[in-house]
């Protein structure tokens, strides 16, 4: 189960986030997720939105010279307590998957529980392990009523 992810590609200068946001803000999207990782030249931000304002941000985006594509990634439950990620990450390794990245909600979830988005190197075989584990990946369509 697969939810849908904006990675926007930003220059690595002073004022280019907050610049990014605001656009989005201003045009009305919400993002519920963020992670943001940069290299020498530049940065990439990472952001889960509803689905339902996927294209309006991406016409957004690249009418102002951005560079931003739609991924697939996992956002999955994890026990909100000490060693619940730990558990998480002990079913992706001993299923000799890989986490390529990884980040958390903005949006608190329900009692007890976290939620992490999670790209892993073979999506396919993630969500079939996560089933099997009866680890809990959220829908699209739960994303989007948070």
């Amino acid at each position: 189960m697969f939810i849908k992810q904006l990675s926007v590609f930003l220059e690595n200068n002073p004022g280019t986030l907050r610049a990014m946001t605001e656009l989005l803000g201003r045009g009305g999207i919400d993002m519920l997720a963020l992670s943001i990782a940069d290299t020498q030249s530049f940065g990439i931000v990472r952001t889960i939105i509803n689905s339902s304002q996927i294209d309006d941000a991406m016409t957004l985006l690249r009418e102002n010279g951005y560079i931003a594509k739609v991924n697939h990634v996992i956002c999955a439950a994890v026990p909100d307590r000490p060693l619940g990620l730990t558990e998480l990450l002990s079913v992706i390794e001993e299923s000799k998957l890989s986490v390529e990245y990884m980040y958390s909600f903005l949006r608190a979830a329900e009692k007890g529980t976290a939620r992490m988005i999670l790209r892993l190197d073979d999506g396919k075989k993630a969500e079939a392990v996560f089933e099997e584990h009866r680890i809990k990946m959220l829908s699209q369509a739960e994303v989007d009523k948070m």
